[in-house]
């Protein structure tokens, strides 16, 4: 990468940081260029340059977010895979991922859990489709758990991926507004029980 390149890139970084963390605190329509500008610590013209419009901005950041999370996902399958473990111990090594994705992007899980409920949005064709990249990492391990015998050949596969997801999503959420003092460890391991008894089967 060229250093005008890199710059581009550390510039769009600026900007999706800034927008995400407005955004959460005061919702897409309240949010200006001026303000997610000001925030990232560059001119009003720079934003328009990088991208065509504040939806614009939005919908790349919603690509940019769920794109980091849904490699995450894979490398801690990938890695699970290589130290020789099951597909229950990849789904478990996923779950943490998450929470550790969401721990670091607290703002940006946010504006995605809401986003994911709204109906009118000119994005909400983009957030089905990233939406569709995380959940495939999951369903690949299902897929995989099934066909060696591990899982049950019963597991409604797009709907446990989707499960999944949504219970890391979620517990996460509410161990960030609520029970801020518990540590991940204590959320993973409480997570990975449920995983532990309702997918594998196990007592």
């Amino acid at each position: 990468m060229d250093s005008g390149s890199s710059r581009r890139q550390l510039t769009r970084q600026k900007l999706y940081e800034a927008a995400v963390t407005l955004i959460a605190e005061q919702g897409f329509s309240a949010t200006t260029v001026d303000e997610i500008a000001e925030r990232a610590g560059v001119a009003k013209g720079t934003v328009y340059y990088n991208f065509a419009s504040k939806s614009v901005l939005f919908e790349e950041l919603l690509r940019h977010g769920v794109r980091l999370l849904t490699t995450s996902l894979r490398e801690a399958a990938e890695k699970t895979a290589q130290d020789g473990g099951s597909k229950v111990d990849a789904l478990d090594a996923m779950i943490r991922a998450g929470l550790v994705f969401i721990d670091r992007y607290p703002a940006f899980t946010q504006l995605y859990v809401a986003e994911l409920w709204r109906t009118n949005r000119a994005w909400q064709s983009t957030l089905m489709v990233v939406r569709q990249e995380a959940v495939a990492v999951v369903e690949g391990v299902l897929r995989d758990g099934i066909a060696n015998g591990e899982l049950s050949e019963e597991i409604d596969i797009p709907l446990t991926a989707a499960a999944l997801v949504g219970m890391v999503l979620v517990a996460a959420l509410d161990w960030q507004a609520f029970q801020p003092e518990r540590s991940l460890d204590d959320v993973h391991a409480a997570l990975s029980r449920l995983l532990q008894g309702r997918v594998s089967g196990n007592r």
